[in-house]
């Protein structure tokens, strides 16, 4: 692709931001000492933790497009492709970048909860705004981990980096959950727009046509990640999107069951299972007796 690089060592991006590489599996850069350059197209093979100075143009993920905010914090992870879309035909970066290699965390203790920082995966627009208060903490985290890489290496140099970096990432963990709650009014229209949406499947012949709702598809109507909606839900409401949405198929097939004129299969035919042995199994296993048996007492 042309204009295009692949990040798949800290050392590539390195030579790409214009700086000396200190430890080969994690680098923290200022991006305004990077040479303007033509590069539009960018695919991760390493995780990277962006805070974003002077906004340059969009960074486009997918299908949306963000402009970022100063003091925005965006997270990468392997197997994203990004792509960057200004007025400019040269583009200067501006910011600091952290980026480290998978490698790093392997067999640390790190790596054993690494996916609870579900925020790796979630889009460009779901990006972590900071206050002034939390900026600075991100970059005095950012600054002990750029101190340690510049140390000679020693036999504690591993576990004092892993430590801060896990840090830093504990500490976005709280800012998200601010976040979410500062943003209480916009969460509560998209849970809304959810409940709007999970209805109307139900009512309509997707159960039929593509089968039991997802938390992915959901999430792709409402322009999310599958991860930033599963986190945002729960810190609202305590349930996971999948427990809510199942509770609402036990809702619906509860109605259901009690239309005599229906049988089992064409309830769970309705419902998007694809037999109805797997219905009967998962309605019991949620209400404690089998369809039949439910409608039977009721």
């Amino acid at each position: 692709m042309e204009n295009s690089i692949y990040f798949d060592s800290v050392a590539t991006y390195n030579v790409f931001g214009n700086h000396k590489t200190y430890h080969p599996l994690i680098s923290v850069l200022d991006l305004s000492k990077a040479k303007p350059n033509k590069i539009w197209h960018m695919r991760m093979g390493i995780y990277a933790i962006s805070l974003k100075g002077t906004a340059v143009g969009d960074l486009r993920y997918g299908k949306g497009y963000y402009d970022f905010q100063e003091g925005t914090l965006v997270f990468f992870s392997p197997g994203q492709v990004l792509h960057i879309e200004s007025d400019e035909e040269w583009h200067q970066p501006r910011g600091l970048m952290l980026v480290f290699h998978p490698d790093l965390i392997r067999g640390t203790s790190l790596a054993k909860h690494f996916n609870d920082y579900s925020f790796f995966s979630y889009q460009v627009n779901e990006g972590l705004h900071l206050s002034e208060e939390e900026k600075k903490i991100v970059k005095d985290c950012f600054a002990k981990i750029e101190t340690e890489t510049k140390r000679p290496v020693d036999k504690h140099s591993k576990k004092v980096i892993v430590a801060n970096l896990e840090l830093l990432l504990t500490y976005c963990v709280r800012f998200y959950d601010r976040q979410f709650i500062t943003r209480e009014t916009v969460n509560k229209g998209i849970l809304e727009r959810f409940e709007q949406l999970l209805d109307g499947y139900l009512v309509s012949d997707k159960p039929q046509n593509i089968g039991l709702p997802t938390v992915r598809y959901f999430a792709d109507e409402l322009n999310l990640s599958a991860n930033y909606f599963g986190d945002l839900f729960k810190k609202e409401t305590g349930k996971t999107p999948l427990e809510y949405i199942q509770l609402k198929i036990i809702e619906t097939a509860k109605e259901r069951l009690f239309d005599d004129q229906k049988t089992i299969s064409q309830i769970s035919y309705e419902l998007g299972f694809k037999y109805s042995s797997h219905f009967t199994r998962f309605f019991k296993n949620q209400v404690g007796s089998t369809p039949n048996e439910y409608r039977m007492h009721n």
